[in-house]
């Protein structure tokens, strides 16, 4: 069984030091899904909703989760992104939709935690 890269030798959680890992493009993605009542859907869909374009609100806030995640998540690394994509797609069959986000860096760490993040908060 590996380690916990988060832990050192004592138990105490620590930030990893990536200094000596190679600066290489690094990419994650992640997905969610909301289910919602069928009326939900259709408000989001038309587009009547009071406080306007839910999914472009939601994209926004998507993308500036990502830019913020190492404010957000204990341990992370803030990172200098080079892209963010978050995208829905809507599925009427199970009335939900369905959100992928795209994250990108050049550096020495991943962009899970980024791509996690975005779609939490979108």
């Amino acid at each position: 069984m590996s380690t916990l890269t988060h832990f050192d030798a004592q138990g105490q959680a620590h930030m990893v030091d990536v200094a000596n890992k190679a600066h290489t493009k690094r990419v994650g993605v992640a997905t969610g899904r909301i289910v919602m009542l069928p009326a939900t859907l259709a408000l989001i869909q038309s587009g009547t909703a009071k406080k306007g374009d839910v999914l472009g609100i939601a994209r926004i806030a998507g993308i500036q989760a990502a830019k913020k995640t190492s404010d957000l998540i204990p341990l992370c690394h803030p990172l200098a992104l080079t892209h963010v994509a978050v995208e829905f797609a809507v599925d009427e069959a199970t009335h939900s939709v369905n959100c992928t986000a795209t994250v990108e860096t050049v550096g020495q760490t991943g962009v899970e935690m980024e791509a996690l993040t975005a779609v939490q908060v979108a």
